[in-house]
C-alpha cells in the first residue's frame, strides 16, 4: 500500500512573484504551503513507504544517524539495493 504526500509546484519569477501550479486541485482551499524540494520530497515519499514495506527490524538496528548525515544516506544504511529503490519509486 503505497503512501502519496499531495503536492503541486510552487513557481517563482524573476521578480519574486509566486505562483502554484495545481493541476489536480489539491489545494485549492488551502490558505498556508510549505516549499520541500523535488527531490526531497520524494526521499521522504520513499521513506514512508519503505516504513510500510518493512517489519521495522532494520530501522531498530539503525543506531543513532548522526544529524550532519543527509536523508538520502538512510537507504544504504538501511540495507536498500538500486533494485529496493527503484521498486519503491514504481509504487508512486
Amino acid at each position: 500500500m503505497p503512501y502519496k504526500i499531495d503536492n503541486a509546484i510552487l513557481k517563482k519569477d524573476k521578480t519574486g512573484r509566486v505562483t502554484l501550479i495545481d493541476p489536480e486541485n489539491v489545494f485549492k482551499d488551502e490558505d498556508a504551503f510549505v516549499a520541500i524540494k523535488s527531490d526531497d520530497l520524494i526521499t521522504i515519499q520513499l521513506l514512508i513507504n519503505s516504513i510500510l514495506h518493512n517489519d521495522f527490524k532494520r530501522w531498530s538496528e539503525l543506531g543513532v544517524v548522526p544529524e550532519t548525515e543527509p536523508v538520502k544516506s538512510l537507504f544504504v544504511r538501511l540495507g536498500y539495493s538500486k533494485a529496493d529503490i527503484a521498486s519503491l519509486l514504481k509504487e508512486f
